[in-house]
């Protein structure tokens, strides 16, 4: 079980080495940092309205970033190094630039028709969430062409798929022995509670998702047994654990229940906060195991703790609401903690006791602040930029560098 304590760096391949063949190149300052999986954020091709969550193509990767082949060659580099590859598996939505959708938007006779969600109405699932009423002033996008609806939890240009569609299954259950046969490793599975929407309800983590992920799950077993499912929930505690069944579900699931007790906890200087947290999320199937993280790619969505709390997270970390998502906020740990080393360190320091995998952003070991960003434009972004190879590399030099502490404190967790 590779996975059940991994150390984890999530990067976006442009982002951190240009393309596949530059990644390639960089395997050896991973490996040196400690890292024995590597996390890919979106490699397909995409129009990028939401950074490559809205896939155009689920088989092929994003011309910028090389070739199918490049894929392959960095694939086998780094297992050459023992390190292992996940790969984003998007299975809520596909950008409305998918030839599937196109194809379904043309024509309310296309056999891909029944592969999206439509209404003549868009009245349907009231109730559902609305993951961005900034962007959207409900779920349902009308489409000129043929004169209705189709459905959208997040973006506008993201198409919801029909999961109670069985073909659904069938289509994600190839692009994944695809990219297992180029060398993933496991899938991260991006919003996977949201799949299955149903009248009268909120459209979130029901039952039948739950089935989905046997299936997926079974699927794996059967045909790549170290292949791994790393689930994207976010929710209270127990509905998260819900989400490894009785270990035949997700083997990893993000705890962002512990991740925003962590950041009460960091702000008020009161580590029982992340002790009670870490005690509650004890107990779980002996084949599963939470992923462990301090940022992400997104915001720092604080959406179960209370609302005062929330208030007391955000106005300490940005006073000037500058980097404010909804009510959260898109800042990495450089800018969160002003460059305070020994802060930095404290906080990777809880990262490590909680038992499990863990997830380190890409450029967060050297403390890399926000970037700018456009106003008006999705505050994530600012937590999406440049790697910084020449500070990486001072960094690297400095034995009392963050980087090198960071070094020392993996080595340390990797014996215990």
């Amino acid at each position: 079980m590779w996975w059940k304590n991994a150390v984890i760096y999530e990067l976006y391949v442009d982002k951190f080495a240009e393309n596949f063949a530059g990644l390639s190149e960089k395997l050896g300052y991973l490996k040196s940092l400690g890292i024995n999986c590597v996390h890919i954020l979106p490699h397909y091709p995409s129009p990028m309205v939401d950074d490559g969550y809205d896939v155009s193509d689920y088989k092929s990767v994003r011309a910028e970033l090389g070739t199918i082949e490049d894929f392959e060659k960095f694939t086998k580099s780094a297992h050459g190094l023992g390190i292992k590859i996940i790969v984003d598996l998007v299975l809520n939505h596909a950008s409305i630039n998918h030839p599937l959708f196109i194809e379904a938007s043309r024509d309310k006779n296309a056999l891909s028709r029944n592969l999206f969600l439509w209404s003549d109405t868009g009245k349907e699932y009231a109730s559902a969430i609305n993951s961005f009423p900034h962007l959207k002033p409900k779920n349902w996008i009308y489409n000129k062409i043929t004169r209705d609806y189709y459905f959208s939890t997040f973006y506008p240009e993201q198409a919801d798929f029909n999961w109670a569609n069985p073909k659904v299954l069938v289509f994600f259950l190839d692009v994944m022995e695809f990219w297992v046969s180029r060398g993933a490793d496991g899938f991260r599975l991006d919003a996977v509670s949201h799949l299955v929407k149903k009248e009268g309800t909120n459209s979130k983590g029901l039952p039948v998702v739950h089935e989905i992920l046997k299936q997926l799950r079974t699927h794996i077993d059967k045909n790549f047994p170290d292949v791994i499912l790393l689930a994207e929930v976010h929710d209270d505690i127990s509905k998260m654990k819900s989400y490894f069944g009785a270990g035949d579900e997700c083997h990893l699931v993000y705890n962002f229940y512990l991740n925003e007790r962590m950041w009460l906890a960091l702000k008020r200087d009161d580590k029982s906060t992340f002790e009670k947290a870490l005690a509650a999320s004890a107990s779980m199937p002996g084949n599963s195991a939470w992923a462990n993280f301090l940022r992400s790619y997104d915001e720092i969505s604080m959406s179960t703790l209370e609302p005062s709390e929330v208030n007391e997270v955000a106005d300490y970390f940005d006073p000037a609401k500058k980097f404010r998502f909804r009510s959260y906020i898109a800042m990495r740990q450089g800018s969160m903690f002003k460059g305070d080393k020994e802060k930095t360190l404290e906080a990777f320091g809880w990262l490590f006791e909680a038992p499990g995998a863990h997830v380190i952003y890409y450029g967060d070991e050297i403390g890399l602040e926000n970037a700018d960003i456009l106003a008006g434009e999705d505050a994530r972004k600012t937590v999406r930029g440049y790697f910084d190879w020449p500070r990486a590399e001072k960094e690297m030099r400095n034995k009392a560098s963050l980087w090198n502490s960071l070094k020392d404190l993996i080595s340390v967790s990797a014996v215990k």
